[in-house]
């Protein structure tokens, strides 16, 4: 089947290799790598849990992720049109495809929307660890744990990122919470502005203009920040327990089944295999790119991301809180609340906050920039939409949701990443490997390849990475989340 070519002129794109490679590296390199990662990493072992880790990332690397770069290059297209030129070529009809690829444009659109309150958090403590405030309430943790709320009244809303109360237990409860205190008289609404503002206005100057040149500004100095963050918390007393953490190998532990359990809901979310994310980035990649080495590339990178946290993270709590790390359990309150009593009792630990909260904003915003853009696409492609329309209707939509469900942010989250995202992954995988004919799915792989992919490929993609996407979602059920 011949490629639809009919938006290829019109459609904005990557105008270079690691410009692509950077963008999809921002996009993997989100908060499980920062507040999940080093925390299971800890819990399960060190090495007890990086092998099966390091093991499923490459799995998933080369057959997941390969494929949605693929499916998003061939049709040029979101998951939308993506599943649309798939059955169009089984059945000569795309609606069937079209329909099931609302899913994970739905997906995209809820969990960037939880991203959205997340990052407002987020742009408030990189301000005020810039400003001192943060590193003037010094261990106070009655102080952090109270900026760490919805709002005063810990007892009566809890909050997103409340420790000490739950959140509202239904949607109609938070939104009532939210609709009797004017939506900004609890919460993070200001803030949460800011972060969608900022994030809008790089997507609104389109891929190669915006998402592109932000990405190849924010991954390098990410990097660079965190491996200088790694080297000073080396040097601290205490930290060499830390190090105990990660490099410890219990064979015994390998033999339980929740080790590799979330070994692999860690390698699957971390890998952003959703059915959104790496398609429509993949959509904007021009002919002749090696997709099978761009692929390698992000598996490789987001994984170095990861250990970075974890050498920052792991040893940094080891050396302020020796034994009670183990009491330490991950999600926001490791990072707004744990961390900023970890970094204000060490030495340096005003500018040690300073740089590691930068490091989380630029993980923030590239990560949500990408979950925001499946469903800008959408209205492009689907409506004919104007870029600019396009971005100011879905920031519209991002920003009074998220202000409204602050204090149901978690459970949002939970219904996306436990029920929609798996469900997009295998969506997918089976609209590339079942539906779209193998002849057609291994020459776009093969497409500016440096050498054609091996005979591995197409069984490993068909026969394993999709039922491990729908044991994804099952596992998810059973263990009320694992990535």
């Amino acid at each position: 089947m011949s490629k639809d070519t009919n938006t290829v002129e019109k459609r904005d794109g990557f105008q270079s290799k690691w410009g692509f490679i950077l963008a999809c590296i921002g996009s993997a390199v989100g908060m499980g790598n920062i507040w999940r990662f080093p925390i299971m990493v800890q819990q399960y072992g060190g090495m007890t849990f990086l092998l099966p880790y390091f093991l499923f990332v490459i799995l998933i690397g080369s057959s997941g992720v390969i494929e949605e770069f693929a499916l998003g290059r061939r049709a040029k297209a979101g998951p939308v049109g993506a599943f649309g030129m798939c059955t169009k070529e089984r059945t000569g009809s795309d609606k069937a495809g079209k329909a099931i690829g609302a899913i994970p444009i739905i997906g995209a659109l809820m969990l960037a929307i939880g991203y959205t309150v997340v990052l407002g958090w987020i742009f408030k403590y990189t301000f005020i660890s810039i400003t001192g405030d943060m590193h003037a309430m010094g261990q106070d943790m009655a102080s952090i744990g109270g900026l760490y709320s919805l709002g005063t009244d810990m007892g009566a809303i809890g909050g997103t990122f409340g420790v000490t109360a739950p959140e509202a237990e239904t949607l109609g409860e938070a939104l009532k919470a939210m609709a009797s205190a004017g939506f900004f008289g609890i919460g993070n609404g200001v803030w949460q502005i800011i972060a969608l503002v900022v994030s809008l206005a790089i997507m609104v100057m389109g891929i190669a203009g915006g998402i592109e040149k932000a990405n190849k500004i924010m991954m390098p100095v990410l990097f660079g920040l965190f491996l200088v963050l790694a080297v000073y918390i080396a040097t601290l007393p205490g930290a060499q327990e830390g190090y105990k953490y990660i490099l410890t190998i219990n064979p015994a532990g390998l033999a339980d089944p929740k080790v590799w359990v979330f070994a692999f809901g860690q390698a699957f979310f971390s890998l952003s295999v959703a059915g959104n994310g790496s398609v429509i980035y993949g959509s904007y990649l021009p002919e002749g790119e090696d997709i099978p080495g761009s692929a390698r590339n992000v598996a490789v990178f987001d994984t170095i991301a990861a250990l970075l946290a974890a050498l920052v993270i792991v040893p940094s709590m080891a050396a302020v809180l020796g034994a009670g790390i183990s009491e330490v359990h991950g999600g926001p309150g490791l990072m707004f609340v744990y961390l900023v009593n970890v970094f204000n009792a060490m030495p340096g630990g005003r500018i040690i906050g300073v740089v590691f909260f930068i490091c989380v904003l630029f993980a923030g915003v590239s990560s949500i920039v990408n979950l925001y853009e499946a469903p800008i696409a959408f209205l492009q492609e689907q409506f004919k939409f104007k870029r600019a329309a396009a971005v100011g209707t879905i920031g519209v939509i991002g920003l009074i949701v998220s202000i409204s469900i602050q204090p149901w942010t978690s459970q949002w989250m939970d219904v996306v990443s436990i029920y929609i995202c798996p469900l997009g992954a295998a969506l997918a995988g089976v609209m590339f490997f079942w539906v779209l004919s193998k002849k057609s799915a291994l020459e776009e792989v093969n497409n500016g390849a440096k050498k054609p992919i091996g005979s591995w490929f197409y069984p490993l993609g068909k026969y394993v990475y999709i039922p491990l996407s729908l044991a994804a979602l099952v596992l998810g059920i059973i263990y009320g989340g694992i990535g």
